[in-house]
């Protein structure tokens, strides 16, 4: 994924008027490399990475949300509609992501099912937005005017999200830490 949303930033840099790409490819790079890191790094602990991570989460907030307020002026040609509301919803996810970095570095870490759940949601939230762009955009564009974007294309986004609800309820409200950690004594 990470490889992914590497040429996904490429492709919005060499084509014209991909901004809202370009932002989406480098939020799906942070979400993956901190959901990756935060399993790498030992529990309870904090470095320059998450530090880092913490930075441009809220660098990454500010260009979006600028996006946001210029598309809602109605400065941003073409942003209407759906596209509008996935640019929201994209600013949203940033603003939760930063709000929990800043937690886990204030914090000085996390460990058990916390820690857990915060690879799950990074990970299952950028392949969310991944199928989001995949089906709603990529794909889409290679259909006729007529079937630019038909709802049938948005189904295959519920199936990151619906996973990402199941784990979440799993790994936080179901005891799975405890039953794990009993299995293994």
């Amino acid at each position: 994924m990470l490889v992914m949303a590497t040429f996904a930033a490429w492709l919005a840099i060499i084509i014209p008027g991909q901004m809202s790409n370009l932002l989406g490819a480098i939020l799906t790079f942070y979400l993956v490399a901190t959901g990756w890191l935060i399993v790498r790094r030992k529990q309870r602990t904090v470095g320059r990475a998450e530090k880092f991570a913490l930075a441009a989460s809220l660098c990454i907030c500010v260009g979006l949300s600028g996006l946001s307020i210029a598309a809602a002026a109605g400065a941003v040609p073409g942003v209407k509609g759906q596209l509008l509301f996935a640019t929201y919803m994209v600013t949203a996810i940033a603003a939760v992501a930063a709000i929990g970095d800043a937690r886990l570095v204030l914090q000085g870490g996390i460990e058990g099912p916390a820690r857990v759940a915060r690879h799950l949601w990074r990970m299952l939230t950028a392949l969310f937005l991944s199928f989001g762009s995949g089906f709603g955009n990529g794909l889409a564009r290679l259909l006729p005017g007529p079937f630019h974007i038909p709802p049938m294309f948005l189904a295959p986004m519920l199936l990151p999200l619906g996973l990402l609800i199941f784990w979440m309820i799993r790994v936080r409200l179901t005891g799975w830490a405890k039953q794990v950690r009993l299995a293994s004594d």
